[in-house]
């Protein structure tokens, strides 16, 4: 009997489109890299001094977390995270020139003034006392915000094995001391009145901070680890559990949206949330290691991602209203060239982190995420989520149906590996109209080799992951990827980026975790500084001598404490456009990405344009919830603007 042609061609049909992909795959990977005189070229564009960070005296240093006994052989996996830090303008001069640092060494908070800026104290630690507190929690991250909106910054701290505490500033202009900051709880919490923490088991490792409602105000969404259980506890019960999946677990401690409900300054500051059921349960418990938010659809009510480390990576549709925050579920949709893994919402990859930016130079938001991408060992792709959505509303539509307005192209634009990477920042750190991106990199750091053995755990069944015992040793001592630097993506003006962290110097192959992003000088040139799991963290000042211009816009709503200058407009987006037709879109940002926060400035690198003003387009709530837009010119330089139903510029400080 002979086949039928079309018979034969439909059987074919399944192998041929392997050997597209197969062949696809292998293109794409030889893409041709950077030369050395290219690189070269490249770096000659940037100059960073890394500057010691000065911290307190005396404090401990360890090198490993005491854990539950049934993790005590993993003990070097559970003790990789919690290395964090921020940096914001914490005394109001209305320079972003403050730090807080989470030094895992000594699971201590710690502020200290950025080094090459001009504000001089002494660094301090900060406690939650008189909060009740036990042995069997440390800091995970520490998140800048006004969260009262007196127009002073506070800082919300998050742990594992206790709900986060709000340190509620105080205001004043005297050098910073610990007493400014008065510890407050964001979840209500049962005291026994014998100093003893006794609240829920929280193992937070990721924080957002919006307003997701409209209302006009900042709420937080707190995203949890492992589930609610004892996980530093020496003495904690048995029964413990790990991840019942590598790609889709849903057993994690879960998401919880606050919303923002009353609030007062003065000197006993404070502040009330209420929680609300926004997202589905059976989205919302994956293992959560980084979130971030972005309005996609032009509404002003921001889109969330979440990043799971185990579990579908999620991106959630706002739907809310003033008074309830509503999140909806969408993901991306697949074709017959992309596999499943790299399909938003579908993914089997391990999210470490997420940041929104404009990396296209598309006027839309796009999105940039950490996975593990280490040669011979886990090797995956970072996701670069470019946003397909011709405008705003094209975006809604395809929200609205379900859809992610997101395909992948880390590995057309050079950025799909790096190494084990966490926290990301997108800047214009030489001001020439593109962004660069940083990235954090390392999991463990040791003398003994123990990628095989997590290479087996990767490959064995799922139902065995959930018991600790199944997992292969992870003890002092043991190496996983723990000898990677940073990476530094700078664009090659060919579609591709090059990571030229080395050419810059920016070898410390300590293990990284957050990064935090700001002008600490207030000179146009964006610094960075880098957190670093059981080592010293590093800053990198900028500079570089032959910048382009920028504009700077710090954004700001009226505050309550006269004081102040006035409190950071979350949410608001701006549109900027040059005079040669190039558009850019930022917002500010109130709080995303794994453990590393920026600074709430909104800055644009311009190029070359001398006294030539830009197109500026401000979007923003008011604090009554309106929302606002303004278009005007704008010169290069910084501003301080107010936003109420008008633009008006302020004096900074």
């Amino acid at each position: 009997m002979v086949s039928h042609p079309v018979g034969v061609l439909r059987r074919l049909i399944p192998v041929l489109t392997v050997i597209v992909l197969v062949i696809a795959t292998y293109l794409v990977a030889r893409l041709p890299l950077a030369s050395p005189t290219e690189r070269a070229r490249l770096a000659e564009r940037f100059d960073f001094t890394e500057l010691p960070i000065i911290l307190p005296d005396g404090l401990p240093e360890r090198s490993v977390r005491t854990v539950n006994p049934e993790y005590q052989h993993i003990r070097s996996w559970v003790s990789s995270v919690g290395a964090a830090v921020a940096i914001n303008d914490l005394d109001g001069g209305g320079v972003p020139n403050d730090m807080c640092l989470v030094d895992t060494r000594s699971d201590s908070v710690i502020i200290t003034p950025a080094p090459g800026s001009a504000n001089v104290y002494q660094p301090f630690v900060l406690t939650p006392d008189p909060l009740p507190t036990h042995r069997a929690m440390a800091p995970m991250g520490c998140v800048p915000g006004d969260f009262n909106e007196d127009g002073w910054t506070d800082l919300l701290v998050y742990y594992w094995g206790r709900t986060p505490v709000l340190f509620m500033n105080r205001g004043g202009r005297a050098p910073l001391v610990a007493e400014r900051f008065r510890p407050t709880e964001l979840v209500p919490t049962r005291d026994r009145g014998d100093g003893v923490y006794d609240g829920k088991l929280w193992n937070t490792n990721a924080v957002a901070i919006a307003d997701f409602d409209g209302d006009g105000h900042a709420d937080i969404g707190v995203f949890n680890y492992f589930p609610d259980s004892q996980v530093l506890d020496p003495d904690g019960r048995a029964g413990m559990q790990m991840n019942h999946s590598m790609s889709r677990a849903r057993n994690a401690g879960g998401a919880h949206i606050l919303r923002r409900t009353a609030a007062q300054g003065g000197d006993e500051p404070s502040v009330t949330y209420t929680e609300q059921a926004a997202i589905a349960p059976a989205v919302a418990s994956g293992w959560t290691l980084g979130a971030a938010s972005a309005d996609l659809d032009g509404d002003l009510l921001p889109e969330l991602y979440l990043a799971n480390d185990f579990g579908n990576d999620r991106l959630f549709h706002n739907r809310s209203e003033p008074g309830r925050i509503r999140f909806e579920l969408v993901e991306g949709k697949r074709d017959a060239f992309t596999p499943k893994s790299l399909v938003l919402g579908h993914d089997s990859f391990k999210g470490m982190s997420i940041e929104f930016g404009d990396l296209h130079g598309s006027g839309r938001f796009d999105a940039f995420v950490s996975n593990i991408t280490t040669s011979w060992g886990l090797e995956e792709s970072t996701f670069v989520w470019r946003n397909i959505a011709s405008s705003p509303e094209s975006a809604g539509e395809m929200l609205r149906a379900g859809r992610a307005p997101y395909v992948n192209e880390a590995a057309e634009r050079n950025l799909a590996w790096s190494g084990w990477g966490w926290d990301t920042k997108m800047a214009d750190f030489d001001n020439d109209g593109e962004v660069e991106i940083v990235q954090t990199n390392g999991f463990i750091r040791g003398t003994l080799n123990r990628w095989a053995w997590l290479q087996e755990l990767a490959m064995a069944n799922d139902l065995m992951l959930r018991n600790p015992q199944m997992w292969p040793n992870s003890r002092p001592g043991d190496d996983i990827a723990g000898s990677q630097p940073i990476a530094f993506w700078t664009p090659e003006g060919n579609g591709r980026y090059a990571d030229l962290a080395r050419e810059l110097g920016m070898t410390d192959d300590t293990p990284s975790r957050g990064v935090a992003v700001a002008d600490v000088d207030g000179n146009g040139s964006q610094d960075f500084a880098v957190a670093r799991q059981w080592g010293r963290p590093s800053f990198y000042r900028n500079t570089a001598d032959s910048l382009g211009d920028f504009l700077g816009l710090r954004l700001y709503r009226p505050a309550s404490s006269p004081d102040a200058i006035g409190t950071p407009a979350y949410n608001a987006q701006v549109r900027v456009r040059t005079p040669d037709g190039r558009v850019r879109l930022a917002q500010l940002d109130g709080g995303g990405g794994h453990s590393g926060k920026r600074s709430f400035d909104v800055v644009f690198g311009l190029g070359e344009i001398g006294d030539q003003p830009v197109s500026v387009e401000l979007a923003w709530r008011d604090l009554d919830g309106v929302r606002h837009t303004r278009t005007q010119q704008m010169t290069r330089g910084w501003h301080s603007l107010m936003l109420t139903d008008q633009v008006r510029e302020v004096k900074a400080s």
